[in-house]
């Protein structure tokens, strides 16, 4: 991959920054693992927004991702990588012997033609899923269940990848991106090598139209928040900073009483 700039000949295109892929498949999607996607705009079944900046964008069906990989020693063939505007992550279509596909998030180096199996006696192997139980200490992972038998949950966004750094008395220990160093059971699944797509976060949008065409809408409305409005540059002056409903924000800590609490090693804060 390569990044493409633009010449200058609007504003929008003289700050605009592209990701080039040109391996990505260029026609639909599978159409068996396809389903319609539904725009909320942020509200809930009574009508008043819960999320705030949803809203508009350009028309998306969701892409079926099998974040399990239940279909154990049968192996299967990359037929393509494709784009997936659910997430930052490519996404892979793979084909398998018995003749049934499926996508996976496609991690970084993997390309079609390529042959990818779960299971425990996987080979170590960039696309491969085994549990952390048979993945050698030490290993970049990605797409790793919290919960055997669940799905993966961790380290699915484009460039992700946690490294496992020991095992005992049943559970794995992982080194997150975030510098968070956490248990998880030793028989919770994960797929060998990091997330592909890597440079996604080097491209810029270069407009505020394109952030619409995604569905996000502008964040900033200073006159209705109470460290905005005025005719100059201020700072927050509150040392408490809130959200435009009073409540605390900008390093205010929401978790609490979490049961997953007790599985952290090292918090990510230090």
């Amino acid at each position: 991959m390569a990044l493409m700039t633009f010449k200058p000949t609007s504003p929008g295109r003289r700050s605009a920054v592209r990701v080039v892929t040109p391996d990505l498949h260029k026609g639909a999607p599978f159409a068996a693992l396809v389903e319609k996607k539904a725009k909320t705009g942020g509200r809930n079944h009574h009508g008043r927004i819960t999320t705030r900046h949803i809203g508009g964008g350009h028309k998306q069906n969701y892409r079926i991702i099998d974040f399990k990989r239940d279909k154990e020693g049968i192996p299967a063939r990359v037929e393509r990588i494709e784009y997936d505007p659910n997430r930052t992550a490519h996404i892979a279509l793979l084909c398998y012997v018995d003749g049934e596909r499926r996508y996976i998030i496609a991690p970084k180096g993997l390309k079609g033609g390529d042959q990818v199996i779960a299971g425990r006696d996987a080979p170590i192997k960039v696309g491969n899923t085994l549990p952390l139980r048979n993945i050698p200490v030490g290993s970049t992972v990605h797409c790793i269940e919290m919960k055997p038998g669940k799905g993966a949950q961790l380290a699915r966004a484009a460039g992700a990848g946690v490294q496992l750094i020991a095992r005992e008395s049943g559970y794995a220990t992982l080194r997150l991106r975030s510098g968070e160093m956490r248990k998880v059971p030793a028989e919770c699944r994960a797929t060998i090598g990091e997330v592909g797509n890597v440079e996604h976060n080097l491209e810029k949008l270069g407009k505020a139209g394109a952030k619409r065409w995604r569905g996000i809408k502008p964040t900033v409305n200073p006159v209705d928040h109470p460290h905005g409005g005025g005719e100059a540059k201020a700072g927050q002056g509150n040392p408490h900073p809130v959200t435009p409903w009073g409540v605390p924000t900008k390093g205010y800590k929401t978790r609490k009483n979490k049961r997953t609490t007790q599985f952290i090693v090292r918090d990510r804060r230090g």
